[in-house]
């Protein structure tokens, strides 16, 4: 029997382009079985909830304590205890054997979620899987 592997993901609240959509379902489908952890924001979580729905044995959501930016996401089968941004961010990371990312943009941001749960990640010693707007995957180790 396969153990699912269990993916974290952040990405862009702006959402995906049609290249990183792309990109990430092709990444998804060479990855089942799957448990997946999303922050449950809009844009890119959404977006990936939808998208992994068919293809993820179970989904588990962290929600932020904002509620202002936060999807509602139907298709989990836990959802995990409200929390800021930032510690939310970690609990992804640290409950998943991977990260993989959606950022808006090319090149680091200091100031970005994405970006500061990408250099957790790697402080961490966790892969990272980055898939950028045009498209292009790159992968850590």
């Amino acid at each position: 029997m396969l153990k699912d592997i269990k993916i974290g993901f952040t990405g862009t609240q702006r959402g995906w382009t049609y290249e990183q959509m792309v990109a990430v379902k092709k990444f998804l489908m060479q990855k089942q079985p799957f448990d997946l952890h999303h922050g449950d924001c809009i844009g890119a979580d959404a977006e990936v909830d939808r998208l992994s729905y068919p293809m993820s044995h179970h989904t588990y959501v962290h929600p932020p304590i904002n509620n202002y930016k936060r999807a509602y996401t139907k298709t989990f089968v836990d959802i995990r205890e409200p929390k800021e941004y930032i510690a939310r961010n970690h609990d992804i990371v640290d409950e998943t054997d991977f990260l993989l990312a959606t950022p808006g943009e090319k090149e680091e941001q200091l100031r970005s979620g994405t970006w500061a749960t990408i250099r957790y990640a790697r402080k961490k010693g966790k892969q990272v899987v980055i898939i950028y707007p045009d498209g292009e995957v790159h992968q850590d180790k």
